[in-house]
């Protein structure tokens, strides 16, 4: 196997899990490291090479991070920048510009890469390597790092200016969708309040100016039917909103409405937890449209 084709993917968690895989069937020889035996396990069990030292990692040429925070960015990037031969580092982590800008001038010191490729389309689009990224570097960091991100998602990313810029433009995609969910909810809840079925509300909604695919398909799939298993926790989710609003005070700005929805959210986490689905947030907004209900209510099957 040629040596350019030997890819790191650091963080095997649901995304990263499946990005592993993904390459893996895309002919790329993947090692990957999580801190988490179990996984490990579970992408060794898809024919995955794992590893349980990051510095093992070090100057293989292209990396894939799919963490939790910026600051596990800031740790993982020197490890990885500790031996020559690291072309690019592709992050796809929700993080934060400035430290997007940070790393992408470490790794520039050592003669490669950092693209902020933060991603949409969820454990789906990164199982079958369909998923859109926003990617935030120079030009010719992108094309550095054009080989991943086309395996990742099929040609489907946007390069949408300087570096740090693809994390702003995720946080602001995440922040929307978190405002959305939270008005869908309510609207919804007044429809069920006056007898209507809130699906046909939905659908309804769907296929006119207030639709979108919170309404077309986020609700139906896992609020209406009580599943709530997009896989993407409410503490992330949390998490995006409040970072929205850091980063849009960071320029002078105050994005009201966006910042009570946030608030929601905070809400939302103080009673349901982090590892809550991040659709659960019907619950707290709008619990009479979901089985699962109000929390602290016995689910209905």
């Amino acid at each position: 196997m040629s040596n350019t084709r030997r890819i790191a993917v650091v963080g095997l968690g649901s995304m990263g899990g499946a990005m592993a895989s993904t390459l893996h069937r895309a002919g790329w020889d993947v090692t990957g490291f999580d801190p988490s035996e179990a996984a490990r396990n579970a992408a060794a069990a898809t024919g995955i090479t794992t590893t349980a030292a990051l510095r093992e990692l070090a100057g293989i040429p292209y990396a894939v991070l799919s963490l939790p925070s910026a600051q596990i960015v800031e740790a993982t990037v020197p490890v990885l920048l500790s031996a020559p031969g690291t072309v690019a580092i592709i992050d796809t982590t929700t993080s934060e510009p400035g430290t997007s800008t940070s790393m992408a001038t470490l790794a520039e010191s050592h003669g490669a890469s950092f693209v902020d490729a933060p991603v949409s389309g969820g454990r789906e689009g990164a199982a079958t390597g369909t998923l859109s990224a926003f990617v935030g570097a120079t030009d010719a960091a992108v094309v550095a790092a054009q080989p991943v991100l086309e395996a990742l998602t099929g040609g489907q990313y946007a390069h949408i200016g300087g570096t740090g810029s693809g994390n702003v433009v995720k946080l602001l995609n995440n922040v929307l969708a978190a405002a959305n969910l939270v008005s869908v909810g309510e609207a919804l809840g007044v429809a069920k309040a006056y007898g209507i079925d809130p699906a046909v509300a939905a659908a309804s909604i769907s296929n006119a100016s207030g639709g979108s695919k919170v309404s077309a398909a986020m609700y139906p799939n896992w609020v209406l039917t009580g599943t709530h298993d997009s896989g993407f926790s409410l503490g992330l989710m949390a998490r995006d909103a409040a970072l929205a609003i850091d980063i849009a005070r960071q320029v002078g700005e105050r994005p009201d409405l966006l910042a009570a929805a946030a608030d929601q959210w905070q809400t939302a986490l103080a009673a349901l937890g982090p590892a809550a689905d991040f659709t659960e947030i019907a619950r707290t907004v709008a619990p009479a449209v979901t089985p699962a209900g109000a929390p602290g209510t016995t689910h209905i099957a």
